[in-house]
């Protein structure tokens, strides 16, 4: 959900009261250590966004998987109405053909022995005898296989239903925790906003000196003297695709077109591009084919942190566009700027 920005206060907190203010916010949770500096500050800003993405990826990748389920769920239930359908339409053609033949009296129903003394022809009826015998057979067989698949499909459409069930239940409680986090997040953009601005620009030349720092010494690797510099049509539109898009903010769950997530950047950026992509960071890092981090190119998606939690589409030149975290827009920023877990490449 996008939020209106808060209007900021113009007045100087002391560092203390940074400390209390953030204190008090994320209180109830164990895990919380006092910030004594607007560097420690700083870095437990980092920390709630962080786990916000995480918690977003969880909803998201189970989002999907419910999705996904309902859709087997509808097709199933589908088959089954289909199967049902022709079963009722052939077992009745098949008992008005039985009766049909009873009424007229052609004698079709008796056994071919008989049928072959008093036809006038004993070939011919011997023939078709045999003919109507396959065909009733065959009738029998057809409606006995739609019995069955008409079986099979129920049991599969409660099965299928049974597990959307659990999905639903994951799922709310993922959304759970994502509202959770949502609220710890809330206290972290009221205290942002409660900043002045100096200490606005103070944190954000931190950000700024840590992510150059982190660019210098991932390109002083010599990285960029064996990365990729042209790419496929896919990967070009890709990554036009994503350059159209700086400026726009970061919207937890979003795929555009107003906002984007991280992962929903990259996914509807190669979607743009003709490949189907999975949604979600961690999935990205484990359905996509991995490519050395010296053999990226334009296109390819950098995914961030051990937990594979972030994800950006490199554009070349030791850059990459991507949608950081909430009261960020999407934008562009050295490739190197957070600790880079690996490379992944769609449609190779």
């Amino acid at each position: 959900m996008r939020r209106t920005p808060r209007a900021r206060r113009h007045r100087t907190p002391t560092v203390a009261a940074l400390t209390l203010a953030l204190t008090a916010a994320v209180a109830a949770q164990p895990a919380w250590a006092e910030p004594g500096t607007l560097t420690e500050v700083r870095a437990e800003l980092q920390r709630l966004y962080r786990e916000a993405a995480v918690a977003t990826d969880k909803y998201n990748a189970a989002d999907e998987k419910v999705t996904a389920q309902e859709k087997r769920v509808g097709t199933l239930r589908t088959q089954v109405r289909e199967a049902e359908g022709k079963l009722s339409r052939l077992t009745g053609r098949a008992g008005a053909a039985a009766r049909s033949q009873y009424r007229s009296g052609t004698g079709a129903s008796l056994p071919v022995e008989v049928q072959f003394v008093l036809a006038d022809d004993p070939e011919r009826a011997l023939d078709n005898a045999t003919l109507a015998r396959q065909a009733q057979q065959g009738t029998l067989g057809v409606i006995t296989a739609l019995t069955e698949t008409g079986e099979e499909l129920r049991a599969r459409s409660g099965e299928a239903a049974e597990v959307l069930g659990r999905l639903k239940t994951n799922r709310t409680a993922r959304d759970t925790e994502r509202k959770k986090i949502e609220q710890r997040i809330d206290a972290a953009e009221r205290l942002e906003a409660s900043l002045a601005a100096e200490q606005l620009r103070a944190l954000d030349d931190l950000d700024t000196r840590e992510a150059n720092a982190a660019q210098d010494a991932w390109v002083d690797t010599g990285v960029l003297d064996t990365v990729g510099t042209t790419t496929t049509a896919a990967g070009k539109r890709a990554v036009e695709y994503a350059a159209r898009q700086l400026g726009k903010p970061y919207i937890w769950g979003a795929e555009g077109p107003g906002g984007y997530d991280c992962s929903g950047l990259t996914s509807q950026a190669w979607l743009a591009a003709g490949v189907t992509i999975p949604r979600t960071s961690q999935q990205q890092w484990q359905g996509l084919t991995r490519v050395p981090v010296g053999s990226m190119r334009p296109g390819d998606l950098i995914i961030y942190y051990a937990d594979a939690s972030h994800v950006a589409l490199y554009i070349g030149d030791g850059q990459m566009i991507n949608a950081p975290r909430p009261g960020r827009t999407v934008s562009i920023a050295p490739a190197g700027s957070m600790p880079i877990l690996g490379v992944v490449r769609p449609g190779a």
